[in-house]
């Protein structure tokens, strides 16, 4: 984990809220965490967006949703 926060750190743009929600993601699985990790090796010169956009395009990304009632 302290490998990705090295790297989502080092992305050009990163912000502290985007840091904080890519490592909560990762951190539920070590799966989340090897993709991630591999995705930011292998794409240099990656943006914030890169890496939200594809977290939201993994199958499990829904998982950790929370649904409310709404009527």
């Amino acid at each position: 984990m302290n490998e990705l926060a090295e790297l989502l750190n080092g992305i050009e743009d990163a912000y502290y809220d985007f840091v904080s929600a890519i490592l909560h993601y990762a951190e539920k699985k070590e799966s989340r965490c090897e993709a991630l990790l591999t995705f930011i090796r292998s794409n240099p010169g990656v943006k914030s967006s890169d890496v939200v956009k594809f977290v939201s395009d993994q199958p499990d990304f829904y998982e950790d949703a929370s649904y409310m009632n709404v009527g």
